[in-house]
């Protein structure tokens, strides 16, 4: 089974938007993508599994449950314990209980790297523990250098792979080449924000931007 982590440089940065465009992009390769969040912070607006379903269309199968769901929109750490709870760091470090899927496994990760999971462990050390390649999701304007090499040096000195990046909003080659050239990190590609999120739009960027065998 192939397994990918979507994070991301900042919370609202595009992760979901992008493992919904991912979806679509491996299903049209023959793939069989799954989505799983595990930890959801705000069931507001839905939550992320289900905007990624009603974007992509796919079949309710591809989609697996969370393991945690907290009703605030806060650092999941804070959320949990607004609900009374607390995440298990054990039991969602064991890989023995991930998912299984028959196909390409999409993690999505809640906010960025350094988001507190519980109040002694952040997200970037699940992602320690799992050692599964991370594609990092970063804005193209204002401030990205800073947060996007920041981010890339946390993954690096904790030894979690980083698959590449991808950058999310309109062009500005001089912040990604930048990037690239101080971290040596693989550019994926280019998602530009879209007026209209809908399955073909999506389907479309993909096509153009991106390869899928990128995420294999």
């Amino acid at each position: 089974m192939n397994r990918i982590v979507i994070t991301g440089t900042d919370t609202e940065i595009g992760k979901t938007t992008f493992s919904a465009a991912l979806m679509l992009g491996l299903e049209a390769a023959g793939l069989k993508p799954h989505y799983w969040k595990p930890v959801q912070s705000g069931i507001t607006d839905g939550t992320d599994t289900r905007t990624v379903q009603t974007l992509t269309e796919l079949p309710d199968e591809r989609f697996l449950p969370e393991h945690y769901v907290f009703n605030q929109p806060l650092s999941p750490h804070r959320a949990a314990e607004m609900d009374g709870a607390k995440i298990d760091m054990d039991n969602l470090c064991d890989p023995t209980n991930m998912p299984v899927c028959d196909g390409t496994l999409i993690i999505e990760g809640a906010g960025g790297l350094m988001v507190p999971l519980t109040r002694n462990n952040l997200q970037v050390d699940l992602y320690k523990e799992w050692q599964i390649p991370v594609v990092l999701c970063a804005r193209t304007g204002l401030g990205t250098i800073n947060h996007t090499l920041l981010s890339i040096e946390a993954l690096k000195s904790r030894g979690i792979p980083l698959k590449g990046l991808v950058f999310i909003g309109d062009e500005n080659p001089n912040n990604t080449e930048t990037i690239a050239a101080f971290s040596k990190a693989e550019v994926l590609g280019i998602m530009p924000e879209l007026e209209q999120l809908t399955r073909n739009n999506l389907t479309r960027v993909f096509a153009t931007q991106f390869n899928p065998q990128d995420y294999i």
